[in-house]
């Protein structure tokens, strides 16, 4: 986390028009997708845009004209303290989705005694699902790596990375290439000589460079986007996360005949937050709705499909004010290079859905999904 001691402000102008449209807005006949009422889904997508606050989705509809997240009827709030502090970090906010549990700062699939737990990844897999992780970001990083990874502090990336291979996951995108292979030496995460890819070879698993190649490649599967994190949007990442959403899910689909749970992180709308970076949050806010876009247009053709839509916690304090007090300009302000103990918004769509109303703690996330499958 970066820290910043001065109230920050960086602008970016909104032009408001009450009227104007947009030929990239939301196809919208009723003002949402109709939610389908099918008992329980076979399939789950839950979709984290770290550091999203109701601010960030703010900003990327008055930058974009509308969102797809406005197709969905089905909105709650979540309270994403952890067990011990107001404030959250991404380990404890994503540990609560994965394991149904409140749990300290910085813990990774553990709850608060340190206890490794099971993830919703690990028993939908062991049960028959086929199972998927998407990140913007390293996939050894703290969100991703609470869904398959069990170890006491985020900062053990090379024995995060390790877990990796008696997991259940047949497919990930996402970065961290280093902690797999030429493993980094660190004094938070010691140095061995393993080289997990190809352990993870031995394991079934197939490495592939490109995302066409995701199409003709059976069995379990590892795309790494780069040796760290992948480059934001501003410095050049393409739009790889939207792309990646269609093919994983047909790769999925060909893995099991009982269904899948597909993880996907906007991980960067966090980063923003904590550089104080209005165009840095607009940019990754809207390339993750493309992604939620991809995942709706699915789920509204297969009809079997619960998509939930949310963050681990708030980053940056953020708020849109008037510029100079007009008020048909607005600018982003923060209050910190932190996260916040805010509210964060969660969006549902499919079977199940109409349990993500109202306000409940982060870690009911995890229950109302099981409740869905009824399991």
């Amino acid at each position: 986390m970066k820290s910043f001691a001065r109230l920050s402000t960086l602008t970016v102008l909104f032009i408001i028009s009450a009227c104007g449209t947009n030929v990239n807005s939301v196809a919208r006949t009723d003002g949402a997708i109709a939610d389908q009422t099918q008992k329980h889904p076979k399939n789950v997508i839950l979709m984290i845009g770290d550091g999203m606050g109701v601010t960030q989705v703010s900003s990327g509809i008055y930058r974009n004209k509308s969102l797809n997240v406005e197709r969905i009827n089905n909105v709650g709030f979540s309270k994403t303290s952890s067990s011990a502090e107001l404030i959250t970090d991404s380990a404890a906010g994503a540990t609560a989705f994965s394991i149904g549990e409140k749990t300290y700062n910085g813990a990774i699939g553990v709850d608060k005694d340190g206890k490794p737990k099971e993830t919703l990844l690990e028993l939908l897999g062991s049960d028959g699902y086929s199972t998927g992780l998407i990140a913007t970001c390293a996939i050894t990083h703290a969100t991703p790596a609470s869904f398959f990874a069990h170890e006491l502090k985020r900062s053990m990336q090379n024995e995060i990375a390790a877990d990796m291979v008696n997991a259940p996951v047949n497919l990930f995108i996402g970065g961290g290439k280093k902690y797999f292979e030429n493993r980094v030496d660190s004094k938070k995460s010691p140095f061995d000589d393993r080289n997990i890819i190809k352990e993870l070879e031995g394991k079934g698993f197939s490495f592939i460079n490109t995302l066409d190649a995701l199409e003709t490649t059976s069995g379990k599967v590892g795309y790494f986007l780069a040796d760290g994190h992948p480059e934001s949007i501003l410095k050049g990442r393409d739009d790889i996360l939207p792309r990646s959403i269609a093919p994983s899910i047909r790769h999925l689909q060909k893995e099991s005949d009982k269904g899948f749970f597909l993880v996907v992180e906007g991980s960067q709308i966090d980063w923003g937050g904590h550089e104080n970076d209005s165009e840095y949050i607009i940019t990754e806010m809207i390339d993750f709705d493309k992604a939620i876009g991809k995942a709706l247009d699915f789920a509204e053709k297969d009809g079997n499909t619960l998509i939930v839509i949310t963050a681990d916690h708030e980053t940056g304090g953020y708020s849109l004010r008037s510029k100079d007090n007009d008020y048909n300009q607005i600018e982003g302000a923060f209050t910190t290079g932190g996260h916040t103990g805010a509210m964060v918004p969660v969006f549902a769509y499919g079977p199940g859905s109409e349990a993500f109303r109202g306000i409940y703690n982060n870690n009911e996330i995890y229950t109302k999904i099981r409740q869905a499958l009824g399991r």
